[in-house]
């Protein structure tokens, strides 16, 4: 069970990466009227969540 949740945490780490590179291209944008539709933040924060808690859940003895 340890080594899936740590798996888990690592996909969510991997995809909080990805999601602040796209909010940060999301931000640097040159057409300003080309907002977009993924709510990257909100993705970010909940794997940046999930990854701390599967991460901590693997690691407790």
């Amino acid at each position: 069970m340890q080594v899936s949740m740590l798996s888990i945490g690592v996909g969510a780490a991997l995809l909080f990466g990805v999601a602040e590179i796209a909010n940060w291209r999301r931000n640097n944008r040159r057409d300003v009227d080309r907002v977009g539709f993924m709510p990257w933040r909100g993705i970010a924060l909940a794997s940046a969540a999930v990854a701390i808690f599967a991460t901590a859940f693997a690691l407790k003895p």
